[in-house]
């Protein structure tokens, strides 16, 4: 892939009120997508009791959700050439809210991977589409904050929805009744976009400056972002199990150890909103990635059911926002950055969500969940190593400039 020289074309001229609607819009996309996400673990044993199947069973239907979502991010690197942004954007909701909902209405087989596979492939356009419609709102000096909050809202959703997912779990409820929450916030979504417009994306041209192959940290950074989530979802949805069946912690204890790391990474991201517009994104991602790695060690390592919640917390404070530093950092590597740009960031994010419940099923069903968890820090050292590499390489192409 290639960046071209893009045509400056000027931004929707949107009001206040209309531009605080778009804004919120795109990062409730956000919360959907961590909604879905985040409370798998806790879901998993009553979904396995529910379908009369194992955990790792349970867990390997999810891959119809994720694949999904690596599917949808796909599609984003093509799609919004066919259709109005704003098109797309109530396009997916709606399908995503509709899906949803048929997952209450019936435990089929059958209908819960087609659900999953379309909730993802609509998450995975519309969270292409809510990055780039901020790219487009937002000048350049805000950008990367922006970006930043929008994680915040992730981490918000990770809060609720896994709360709310302990706690209807506890209650004894369907196993999908905290999905009905992310189904009412896709709603929200739609409500807030109708009759508001959303800024479309200037037309890619030929200049006459030949178009250019991507850098080298660029690409360092795909690979990166691939790593985290893998690493991420590694620790996240198998650190209750590893609780319940090494530590013998109740189920709603294990699953509130998950809620506390949403809870740090929320606070950390409130943060580096703000931080990253004092030290900049160079900077600000070396720390990122040595957080993400070193916070994650103790959560294996540690055996104490009273110190592990407030290790889970310290972690999603140590991550300091790194998917959106990693992007941050990466459009600093071009000179004209574009949507196209932000998407293949996403996708290489996605790729590692994509796979996470086969991978982790797997490893699960050959040794145990400790295993996996210690899958995940590994993932985390690749990922520094090679945000690392991008770091360096970045720096020598900024000394060689004239």
């Amino acid at each position: 892939m290639s960046q071209t020289a893009p045509a400056q074309a000027p931004k929707a001229s949107l009001s206040g009120g209309q531009r605080l609607r778009v804004t919120l819009a795109c990062f409730l996309a956000y919360f959907v997508m961590s909604g879905m996400l985040s409370p798998i673990g806790i879901v998993l044993p009553p979904l396995a009791d529910t379908l009369g199947v194992t955990v790792e069973a349970a867990a390997a239907l999810f891959s119809w959700l994720t694949l999904g979502i690596l599917v949808g991010s796909a599609l984003a690197l093509v799609v919004f050439d066919t259709l109005t942004m704003h098109r797309w954007l109530m396009l997916v909701f709606v399908a995503i809210a509709v899906a949803l909902g048929s997952l209450r209405a019936s435990d089929s087989l059958l209908v819960l991977r087609l659900a999953l596979g379309i909730v993802g492939t609509a998450c995975g356009i519309g969270l292409a589409g809510a990055a780039s419609t901020i790219t487009q709102l937002y000048a350049e000096d805000r950008r990367a904050s922006m970006l930043v909050i929008t994680d915040g809202s992730f981490s918000v959703a990770g809060i609720v929805i896994s709360s709310l997912a302990v706690a209807v779990v506890a209650a004894g409820f369907h196993w999908s009744t905290a999905y009905l929450a992310v189904a009412a916030t896709a709603v929200l979504i739609i409500a807030l976009l109708l009759g508001t417009p959303v800024p479309e994306h200037g037309v890619e041209v030929e200049t006459e400056v030949p178009p250019s192959p991507w850098p080298a940290p660029v690409w360092l950074c795909v690979l990166a972002l691939f790593l985290y989530t893998l690493g991420q979802y590694s620790l996240l949805w198998w650190l209750p199990s590893h609780l319940e069946t090494s530590l013998g912690a109740p189920r709603e204890e294990a699953g509130q150890v998950v809620a506390r790391f949403w809870t740090g990474m929320f606070v950390a991201q409130l943060f580096v909103a703000w931080w990253v517009l004092r030290i900049g994104a160079r900077r600000l991602v070396l720390l990122s990635v040595s957080g993400a790695f070193l916070g994650s060690l103790p959560l294996w390592m540690s055996d104490s059911l009273v110190l592990l919640p407030w290790l889970s917390l310290l972690w999603g404070f140590a991550n300091l926002g790194l998917l959106k530093v990693v992007i941050a950092f990466a459009t600093l590597a071009v000179e004209a950055p574009t949507p196209r740009l932000v998407a293949a960031l996403l996708f290489g994010a996605t790729s590692g969500t994509a796979i996470s419940p086969a991978v982790t099923s797997l490893i699960a069903r050959l040794s145990d969940a400790s295993v996996v968890l210690r899958f995940g820090s590994a993932c985390y050292l690749a990922l520094a190593l090679l945000v690392l590499c991008a770091w360096l390489k970045a720096r020598d192409r900024v000394s060689a400039r004239p």
